[in-house]
């Protein structure tokens, strides 16, 4: 029991520095009109512009980043994960609840897991929102990934309004998603 606390202790501890360590502390550049022009994996900054394949399907890639009709929900993901698993559920509910004003985009990514995992991961849980493989990691690399799960709200304008780096209740993610979507 000391033991398995000791190493719990320890691994937040390092998850907490590998966070602080990659956070980016330059300041977001902002234009005349008060809109953010740093690109990067930060609040307040435009998101990275992706465009990634769909798992299991021949249509073309979904493009993250930039303006769009919507606010988009990215879930960067693994397989193996369990804090993945156990915030799977409430992410289909969410995706459920609030797919005709909000895109959800599930991002595995494969290049520290499997296309196989991914298809067993989305059959067992159900994921009915779209699902983009990641197969180089640039994508979470260019997004600041740090852990799994990472989560990022875009507005309709591509600035990052929320990211969560490791899971949360579902309320605080929907209490967000809500405020992004009533703007």
């Amino acid at each position: 029991m000391k033991k398995s606390l000791l190493l719990l202790v320890v691994s937040v501890l390092l998850i907490g520095i590998a966070i602080w360590n990659n956070q980016d502390k330059s300041t977001s550049t902002v234009s005349n009109n008060g809109a953010p022009t740093k690109i990067g994996g930060q609040v307040g900054d435009l998101a990275p512009s992706i465009s990634l394949n769909v798992l299991g399907s021949e249509m073309k890639p979904i493009t993250v980043g930039g303006k769009q009709d919507k606010p988009i929900f990215v879930n960067f993901w693994a397989s193996w994960c369990d804090p993945c698993k156990a915030e799977a559920p409430d992410l289909v509910k969410l995706h459920e609840k609030y797919k005709d004003k909000l895109l959800m985009v599930s991002i595995n990514v494969t290049a520290h897991d499997t296309e196989e995992g991914a298809k067993e991961f989305v059959a067992a849980y159900g994921l009915t929102n779209p699902v983009l493989l990641d197969s180089r990691g640039q994508a979470f690399k260019a997004y600041n990934g740090i852990g799994f799960p990472t989560n990022v709200l875009l507005d309709k304008n591509g600035v990052i309004r929320q990211r969560y780096d490791g899971i949360r209740p579902p309320a605080e993610l929907e209490q967000a998603i809500q405020q992004v979507i009533a703007e």
